[in-house]
């Protein structure tokens, strides 16, 4: 049940009546911004809100944009700016945590051209691969039901005239930036399927721009210079070059001396205990097992035996 329109002030809140749309009257509530207490202030971003002259609001309309919130606060004052759930500061954030990826292969260009020589010379940039996004038409953002705001004034006297807009109920203005309505769906579905030439170009270039990155990602070897790439297997990785082949690493062995001796590597060797596999975990594997150890006894019993005969025919004493 919507509240009545004589009652101006709820536990602090001041109603303010808008119809949005035209058929229909919605309650926005408004009350001063409080300061948190110093605990919290170090941790939360509210603490950056201006005292004195911002405007907290619950009950905000879902598909409501920041033009539009300072255009229904402009009879009260100057307004300096409206956030909606601090999603300002949160797409900030997003867009910086985008562009470090290319901050850090910009930087990775510069060290590449610098070298570790001391001696001063020309550095020549390398250019980074820039992705060219899609195209998109500005729609509005639908957000949850019960959406909080703060509308911030350039003046603490623009609180006061606040209560004025309760004595009517106000028309909410609705900016022509974002559509509304059922433009807003359209928009929306013109935005998930750009054209075909358009999305070819943000492929090829963000392809050019992961094949940039790992030619860089290459280039800096867990190998260190002179040492021989072993893989997995054990097998030292060699390539054309000398009269028996050049190792990746350096030098012009084949195989260390190490391998080469008692076969170990330093690189980790896989075994069937790395695989997972159990010994003697089948009924086939105990039955091998078994006729190899029966094989291993006969052919020790046959050796013994000959060696029993061997010593009786190399006995010299014959006391008769």
């Amino acid at each position: 049940m919507a509240p009545s329109t004589s009652t101006t002030v709820v536990n602090g809140f001041t109603l303010l009546p808008v119809s949005h749309p035209s058929s229909s009257t919605h309650y926005i509530y408004a009350r001063q911004h409080v300061a948190p207490k110093k605990a919290e202030a170090s941790t939360s971003k509210k603490a950056d809100l201006p005292a004195g002259r911002t405007l907290f609001l619950v009950n905000v309309p879902p598909d409501a944009t920041e033009r539009e919130l300072v255009l229904l606060f402009k009879p009260c004052g100057t307004v300096e700016k409206a956030i909606l759930d601090f999603d300002v500061q949160e797409s900030q954030e997003d867009d910086d945590s985008d562009s470090e990826d290319e901050k850090e292969a910009e930087e990775d260009a510069m060290e590449d051209d610098a070298g570790p020589s001391s001696k001063r010379r020309k550095v020549v940039k390398q250019e980074v691969p820039k992705v060219v996004p899609l195209p998109k038409n500005p729609q509005r953002t639908i957000r949850k039901t019960g959406l909080t705001a703060y509308v911030i004034f350039l003046d603490a006297s623009s609180l006061e005239r606040v209560s004025s807009l309760a004595s009517k109920t106000r028309q909410w203005p609705v900016s022509s930036e974002e559509p509304s309505g059922l433009a807003h769906y359209s928009t929306v579905y013109k935005n998930l399927r750009p054209p075909l030439d358009s999305i070819q170009e943000h492929v090829d270039t963000y392809m050019e721009l992961f094949e940039y990155k790992l030619a860089k990602s290459k280039q800096k070897s867990k190998y260190k210079k002179g040492e021989a790439v072993v893989d997995e297997d054990g097998f030292t990785l060699v390539t054309r070059g000398g009269a028996y082949g050049k190792t990746l690493g350096g030098g012009v062995a084949v195989a260390t001396k190490r391998f080469q001796r008692s076969g170990e590597t330093s690189a980790r060797v896989r075994t069937k205990k790395d695989k997972g596999e159990k010994e003697g975990f089948y009924a086939f594997q105990r039955a091998e097992k078994q006729r190899s150890e029966l094989i291993n006894l006969k052919r020790k019993w046959e050796e013994d035996k000959a060696k029993v005969e061997k010593l009786k025919q190399s006995r010299k004493f014959k006391p008769y």
